[in-house]
């Protein structure tokens, strides 16, 4: 009896050795595959983030969208050629993907939308981390940017999620686009005051400040004549990041030598006339 069995396994194990033998070289090859494949998928996207990081003018976000799409299709191709180590056709993976990604895509628009929208971002930047922006209608600096979504902190630390879709579709106003700006003060000075010295004081002032650039060269002029007040305004350039120090730092300064000139600053006020009746 014992005797039968072992030649019953016998028999059994060299019929089926081929097979076991065959699917388990398949195993261990799909698995080499595998893994080799995902440490070239790394390696790749490394080089790809570094060799774009060491290019000129190329933001880390940017590089790490490259690196990403070199993974992810690095990846992609590892897995067809694992699965066509066990027999798996290519054509027909690729036509179950293809139905796949068909459902997804329809159930998915409108995540599907921020990412085309995220990669229009990326590519045209027309921001990129760290420029202060206004994007639909919010103010703030520009935190993060991925493929569905860019995050800004406003001046009071208040995170603000924008969904791609609305960013690209938007007016976009990138108040760090350019290296300079231009920064606009209004004065107002009283009827019966000297605005030939009020201008003087006021050039005299943003002239003496390092940050207010020579060319092009300050402009302080009458502007309009207001219901209470003549309106002095200097148009002053700067570089981009002096805008608002210098904007604060002048309407105080020109305040207080206002005071000491005897140029006053007018409260809205209305003269009410009033007619008897002859």
């Amino acid at each position: 009896m014992e005797s039968l069995q072992n030649i019953n396994f016998q028999e059994i194990l060299a019929e089926y050795w081929p097979s076991i033998l065959s699917g388990t070289l398949k195993v261990v090859g799909a698995l080499l595959v595998l893994i080799i494949g995902l440490r070239i998928a790394g390696w790749l996207s490394d080089m790809v983030k570094k060799r774009t990081l060491d290019r000129p003018g190329v933001d880390k976000t940017l590089a790490g969208f490259f690196a990403s799409l070199v993974r992810w299709f690095v990846t992609a191709a590892v897995l067809i050629a694992t699965l066509q180590v066990f027999g798996v056709q290519a054509t027909s993976f690729v036509a179950v993907l293809g139905a796949l990604t068909l459902a997804i895509g329809l159930s998915l628009q409108g995540a599907l939308g921020n990412i085309a929208s995220g990669v229009m971002i990326m590519l045209f930047r027309p921001y990129k981390m760290g420029d202060f922006v206004e994007i639909s209608g919010q103010l703030g600096t520009v935190a993060d940017i991925n493929l569905f979504q860019t995050i800004l902190s406003t001046v009071d630390n208040v995170k603000i999620i924008i969904p791609n879709t609305e960013a690209i579709d938007g007016v976009i106003k990138n108040y760090s686009g350019y290296e300079t700006r231009r920064c606009d003060i209004t004065f107002g000075i009283d009827y019966d005051d000297d605005m030939d010295k009020a201008i003087s004081i006021i050039r005299t002032m943003a002239e003496g400040d390092e940050r207010v650039l020579k060319d092009p060269e300050p402009f302080v002029k009458v502007v309009n004549l207001g219901d209470s007040s003549v309106d002095i305004q200097a148009r002053l350039w700067c570089n981009a990041a002096d805008l608002y120090n210098l904007k604060f730092h002048l309407t105080k300064a020109v305040k207080e030598e206002f005071d000491k000139q005897g140029i006053s600053i007018p409260f809205p006020h209305r003269t009410l006339v009033q007619k008897e009746a002859g």
